[in-house]
């Protein structure tokens, strides 16, 4: 058992549960839950076992070395990696059965090579870029890695499996890009068609596409933010009306608790100054664990049935909050800084407005000292 004061509690009936309910959303395609950046946060293996146990049949992992760990776990799912450079270990990810993305000549040549290496047949996913401007061969170039591709697929050394893109405003359905980029692929996946490939997959819709452009399913959906129960646009739909349910509650214990007088600064640079006597508690989390430093002074917590606010300066391990001059806490009394919302906790997305970023970064930043505890097993 841990001795560290606070905790990630990630609760994975809930995990489980928002896989369903995705899946649910888009009947006529499997679903890949990505479980890159450690499962979001949430921890890689436990993450993906519950994403498979809520009916998902592919998992995503951005990185070869997270691929290759979901494999040396037992996983038996289908796994897609996509993020490598030169020289990656693309031959254990072959030989693990592990799908490999391709988004350029000199990677089509390295995974060629892998598959020689290890003597068996990659498969493959060419990945198009139809208007992100991040990874993908452009749609003038893509042509010559398809042709590049079946011909190492007809000589053996690679099966041209899929075709995918990513969003760049999906989170934004009547975004004019969105549209766009739809064309794009479907004019890419009919030349790979018409020039042999036989797709077992098409894939473009990530969390946000999943929950509303049915149009983009394809055969495959990916989400990733939205297994972990936060919505991919918050500014839309919150998590509840989108039936999903938040699977991370970070909590502590207050480290202290003692009076102060008036006149009080409180951390470094003295951004609060109690006004009266009051009582200060110390919260042992800070920015070394993940807490955005950005949301000094107004990042919310709740303390008993009290939602209150970070008062001064988020330092590395701790942070300092003014409960009153009448508080009754005591060291050891239980601080959540976010978790579902439903017990009037404060949630992932309030630190995400609280600090200026994405619920994204909020949960997929707490760090590797944080223990994860998990509940909802089966």
């Amino acid at each position: 058992m841990s001795s560290y004061p606070a905790r990630a509690v990630v609760d994975l009936a809930a995990i489980r549960a928002n896989v369903e309910t995705l899946a649910a959303r888009a009947p006529s395609a499997q679903v890949m839950a990505v479980v890159k950046a450690d499962g979001y946060g949430h921890g890689l293996v436990p993450s993906a076992r519950a994403a498979l146990a809520g009916g998902a049949s592919w998992l995503g992992a951005a990185h070869v070395s997270e691929a290759l760990a979901l494999r040396a776990a037992g996983l038996d799912a289908r796994i897609l990696t996509w993020l490598y450079a030169p020289g990656a270990p693309l031959a254990e990810a072959v030989a693990a059965d592990v799908d490999v993305s391709v988004s350029a000549p000199w990677a089509l040549d390295e995974v060629v090579a892998g598959a020689r290496q290890v003597g068996r047949t990659a498969r493959v996913h060419l990945k198009v870029d139809t208007g992100l401007g991040r990874s993908g061969s452009m749609p003038s170039e893509f042509p010559a890695l398809l042709d590049a591709a079946l011909r190492a697929e007809a000589s053996g050394e690679v099966r041209v499996v899929g075709i995918w893109s990513h969003f760049a405003w999906a989170d934004a359905p009547q975004h004019p890009t969105v549209r766009a980029q739809a064309e794009v692929f479907a004019a890419m996946v009919g030349l790979a068609e018409s020039r042999g490939a036989r797709l077992e997959v098409r894939h473009l819709a990530n969390s946000a596409a999943t929950l509303t452009n049915p149009a983009v399913h394809y055969d495959l959906v990916r989400p990733g933010i939205a297994v972990y129960g936060l919505s991919p646009m918050p500014d839309l739909a919150d998590a509840a009306e989108l039936g999903l349910v938040p699977a991370m509650t970070l909590e502590a214990e207050l480290a202290l608790v003692k009076r102060v007088p008036a006149g009080q600064g409180v951390a470094y640079g003295h951004l609060y100054t109690t006004a009266a006597e009051t009582m200060l508690g110390l919260v042992p989390l800070g920015y070394a664990d993940g807490i955005p430093r950005h949301a000094s002074e107004r990042g919310p917590v709740l303390v008993g049935d009290r939602r209150l606010t970070v008062a001064g300066r988020i330092c590395m391990d701790q942070f300092v909050l003014d409960l009153g001059p009448e508080a009754r806490e005591s060291a050891g009394d239980r601080v959540v800084l976010f978790g579902p919302g439903t017990a009037g906790e404060p949630t992932a997305e309030d630190w995400a407005r609280a600090s200026g970023t994405i619920g994204y970064e909020i949960v997929t930043r707490i760090g590797a000292r944080v223990p994860r505890v998990y509940v909802g097993t089966e």
